[in-house]
C-alpha cells in the first residue's frame, strides 16, 4: 500500500537522467536502477582527474556527459527527453569555504534544473542533506512546513537549505521531492577524501595503525566516543530513493535515514569486529574550527517515508558495516549489478 493506493511504476522503460552519476550515492543509485531492469539511463558528472570512473565500468547506462557539456545542450534545447531526473550531483564537502561556490553549485545549479526538469514533464528529485537541520534545535522533522526555523551550522548545510527555502517559497515542493540524506556510508565512496564515511576512515586507520582515532566530545552530555548519529547503508539510501522516486505522487522532504541512532564507539567496534581485531581506540582533540559546527545528534524521522508504503527493513548496523568491509573494503570492488 502506498500514496493513495498508487503502485510505484517501473523503472524498467523509464528514460532517466543522474547527475552526480558516477559519485557516492549517485553511482549507487544507478546500481540500483540496473538491478530494477533500467538501462535507459544518461549519467552526468565531472570525472576529470578522479578515479571516479571506475564506480561506472560495471553499470549499465545509454549515455555519459561531462557537466560542461550538458549545461549548453539544455540551453540549446538539444537535450533527450526524460521521465525522471535525479539531480544527486552536488559539492558536498562540509568543510568547503568557498560559499559562493557552494551556492552556485549547490543552489543555483539546482533551480535550474528544476525548472527545466518541470518545464519538460519530468518528475524531479533531488538530494537535500540532513546538514540543513543544524543543531537540531528545531528537530529533524520532514513533516514540517515552515523550513526557514532551521540553522545550518555550515556552508555546505546552508547551500543545500537555500534550495529547500526556495521551493518551499515557490510552490515547488508539492511537485518534486528533496531527499535529507543522513550519515550515508557504504561501496563507492572511495574518492571522497576528507568527506569518506567513518567507517571507510576507520577500516583504513585499522590497516595502516591498527588503531581508530575519534574526536573528542565538548558537551559534557556526550562522553567522548558518545556522540550519536543516524549511519544508513547506501543500499538502504537507494531503495528509499528509488522508492520515492516511483511514486509520482509523493512530493515534499523526506529524511533518508536508517531511523536510528547509534555512537562512534558503535560504529567503529563494528568495524573492529568485521575485521576480526580487539577495538584499540584513541580519543584526539577536535579543530577549533570545527567546534562550533559540529552535530553531535542525529536522527532521521522516517514516518513520513513509512506512511507511503515502505516497508523495507533497515540493515542493522553491524551487519551493514560488515557487509561493506568484508565484501567491498577488504575486496577493493565497487558496486556492480552483474555481481551478487
Amino acid at each position: 500500500m502506498s500514496l493513495d493506493g498508487e503502485v510505484p511504476y517501473s523503472f524498467k522503460d523509464c528514460r532517466v537522467l543522474v547527475t552526480g552519476g558516477a559519485g557516492f550515492i549517485g553511482s549507487a543509485v544507478v546500481w540500483g536502477l540496473n538491478q530494477r531492469g533500467c538501462h535507459n539511463v544518461v549519467v552526468v558528472d565531472r570525472l576529470r582527474h578522479s578515479e571516479k570512473w571506475r564506480h561506472l565500468t560495471g553499470l549499465q547506462m545509454s549515455d555519459y556527459l561531462e557537466a560542461d557539456e550538458f549545461w549548453p545542450r539544455i540551453k540549446a534545447g538539444t537535450m533527450d527527453q526524460f521521465d525522471l531526473v535525479l539531480h544527486l550531483g552536488a559539492c558536498s564537502s562540509t568543510t568547503e569555504q568557498d560559499v559562493a561556490y557552494l551556492i552556485h553549485n549547490n543552489y543555483e545549479l539546482t533551480k535550474r534544473l528544476a525548472y527545466w526538469s518541470l518545464s519538460v514533464g519530468a518528475r524531479f528529485v533531488y538530494a537535500s542533506s540532513a546538514a540543513t537541520y543544524g543543531d537540531g534545535g528545531e528537530g529533524m522533522r520532514d513533516t514540517e512546513h515552515d523550513v526557514t526555523r532551521f540553522r545550518p551550522q555550515n556552508a555546505y548545510g546552508f547551500s543545500k537549505h537555500l534550495f529547500d527555502c526556495h521551493a518551499m517559497k515557490h510552490g515547488l515542493q508539492s511537485k518534486i521531492v528533496g531527499l535529507k540524506y543522513f550519515n550515508v556510508f557504504g561501496p563507492n565512496e572511495d574518492h571522497k577524501g576528507d568527506m569518506r564515511s567513518m567507517v571507510y576512515k576507520a577500516w583504513q586507520q585499522i590497516v595502516d595503525q591498527g588503531r581508530v582515532r575519534l574526536f573528542k566530545s565538548y558537551r559534557a552530555q556526550y562522553p567522548d566516543g558518545r556522540q550519536r548519529r543516524d549511519f544508513v547503508y547506501v543500499k538502504d539510501a537507494v531503495a528509499m530513493t528509488l522508492h520515492l522516486a516511483g511514486l509520482k505522487r509523493a512530493s515534499g522532504l523526506f529524511n533518508i535515514g536508517s531511523g536510528e541512532s547509534h555512537t562512534w564507539l558503535e560504529l567503529v567496534t563494528s568495524v573492529f569486529q568485521a575485521m576480526g581485531r580487539d577495538p584499540q581506540i584513541e580519543f584526539v582533540d577536535m579543530p577549533e574550527r570545527l567546534r562550533e559546527r559540529y552535530q553531535y545528534f542525529t536522527c532521521a524521522d522516517i514516518g513520513k517515508l513509512r506512511d507511503t508504503g515502505y516497508s523495507l527493513p533497515v540493515m542493522p548496523l553491524p551487519l551493514a558495516v560488515r557487509e561493506y568491509v568484508t565484501e567491498y573494503l577488504i575486496p577493493g570492488r565497487v558496486l556492480d549489478p552483474t555481481t551478487p
